[in-house]
């Protein structure tokens, strides 16, 4: 059902109060405008600075009412023709005993003609009296032709302010960056072309990060988002094989506007395993992977003492993350924001967090891919392991020697130190049993110990800073036992 068709069966309801929230007054005035020539009514707009005026199709008559809210409803109750009245920012004097009493009165029709009252204004909120009467209509995001619409004329605009000189555009990128503006309303999409246009006259490839970032930063109000910009790439990644594969397997059908029949988007998996294995850097991988932004979720700025607040704001971040679409949500350590023992003395809080995010993960069309952490099985609800949760779940085990070897000349190489003068597979032998972050703090710790003697890091040295280390394999041998002999025939190994 169209924008329009609603708001045109609203009218011929003689809807009393109708309330819409949005920044764009113009778009509202225009669609009104549009319903007068399906539905007849006398249309008038008010606003603080200019008082009441009428406005039909193209004409806009001068004030005739002082612009304070008392003068305006008495002239809506005495007006002789049943009209549209589009209050902008009115809300907040309705705080007043007799503005609210003026208009309960129009609302309910005492001694006046079926008004359609509309407030308008960017965040419309009213006294629990007049909200019981209200109708609160949500305006449509501007779909594909629209915003493409609007690019278009961004780039008309450019050419104008710069002496006919016209955009640079590459077709395809430009279809991907009208498909990412998708969620916005019109005046941030018209923000956002502008800047991407402005900025080096041209539409391409390589405006598609600065969109990402520019649309987390315009939805990531309440701070509860993370927007990694540093993401790992798959090749930074030691081992791994299996998850690899898994990811390059799904990749098309992910990003594809219509997946193929019969295949349905892959919509997330669990990373278990042993702590300082690289789940984080699997997780930036996964989002290089796919080539979509990763925007990471806090748990724990959740949280809030009063009831009701902690789901508001998880309700509130999942919807922003939709709006960024196609995009990975890495949820990290996830078993420490949903702890659901019944001693924690939250009043049920975890709980309820749980049920909003098993509903999501049900019942989400968006693209976004879920990719959540963790190191303890035994402190995930057992609702979170069930089969279709997850795509999969993956175990990241201590890397092998294959997967150490490589790991050292990673860290080596990026700390810029010549690969050539280590024996890297007796290096590797002697780090058996040892994490990636383990190995990447004792290559830093040996260049701390050759730094002092004012030497190079040589692999004596580097091979004495890993007998002098006890990995957690060691350290936590029972518990690493345990994890491992319960992921054993679980879950699927990530390399």
């Amino acid at each position: 059902m169209s924008e329009l068709h609603d708001l045109v069966a609203l009218i011929r309801a003689n809807t009393p109060l109708i309330v819409i929230e949005t920044r764009d007054e113009a778009r509202v005035v225009e669609l009104f405008r549009q319903t007068l020539m399906q539905v007849w009514r006398e249309l008038y707009r008010w606003t603080i600075t200019e008082g009441l005026r009428r406005l039909d199709f193209d004409r806009e008559d001068p004030p005739h009412v002082a612009p304070d809210a008392s003068s305006t409803f008495q002239a809506m109750r005495d007006a002789e023709q049943r009209g549209i009245y589009l209050l902008f920012d009115m809300h907040p004097y309705l705080g007043y005993a007799g503005s609210q009493r003026m208009l309960r009165d129009l609302v309910q029709r005492r001694g006046c003609q079926p008004h359609v009252i509309v407030l308008v204004g960017q965040s419309v909120a009213l006294p629990p009296d007049i909200e019981s009467l209200a109708v609160r209509y949500r305006p449509q995001m501007p779909d594909a032709n629209a915003r493409l619409r609007i690019v278009r004329e961004e780039a008309e605009n450019f050419a104008r302010e710069n002496g006919g000189r016209r955009v640079t555009v590459d077709a395809e990128a430009t279809q991907q960056i009208v498909r990412n503006l998708r969620g916005l309303d019109p005046v941030d999409v018209r923000r956002i072309a502008r800047h991407l246009i402005f900025r080096d006259g041209a539409l391409n490839a390589d405006d598609l990060p600065e969109l990402a970032k520019l649309k987390f930063e315009l939805l990531n109000r309440s701070g509860h988002l993370h927007y990694e910009y540093d993401a790992a790439q798959m090749d930074d990644v030691a081992g791994a094989r299996n998850l690899k594969r898994w990811i390059g397997q799904r990749k098309a059908v992910f990003l594809a506007a219509e997946p193929p029949p019969g295949l349905d988007p892959p919509k997330g998996v669990l990373l278990l395993g042993v702590q300082g294995c690289g789940k984080s850097m699997l997780a930036k991988a996964v989002a290089a992977g796919f080539a979509v932004p990763l925007v990471r979720l806090d748990f724990g700025t959740l949280y809030d003492k009063f009831h009701g607040e902690t789901e508001k704001n998880l309700r509130q971040a999942l919807e922003s993350v939709e709006q960024l679409e196609p995009c990975v949500l890495w949820i990290d350590e996830i078993e420490k924001g949903l702890s659901t023992d019944d001693g924690n003395g939250d009043g049920g809080v975890s709980r309820r967090v749980l049920g909003y995010l098993l509903t999501w993960m049900a019942e989400r069309k968006s693209r976004v891919f879920l990719v959540a952490t963790a190191n303890q099985i035994d402190a995930l609800p057992p609702e979170l392991l069930r089969k279709g949760r997850f795509d999969e779940i993956f175990f990241v085990d201590l890397p092998d020697v294959a997967a150490r070897e490589q790991l050292l000349r990673v860290h080596l190489k990026k700390r810029g130190i010549d690969i050539e003068a280590f024996d890297i597979a007796a290096l590797a032998n002697a780090s058996d049993g040892f994490s990636g972050a383990e190995i990447e703090q004792a290559i830093v710790s040996g260049l701390y110990a050759a730094h002092a003697t004012g030497s190079p890091l040589s692999g004596f040295t580097l091979r004495a800073e890993l007998r002098n280390t006890r990995p957690l394999s060691v350290v936590m041998a029972e518990q690493v036992a345990a994890l491992r002999d319960w992921a054993r025939g679980r879950t699927v190994a990530a390399d």
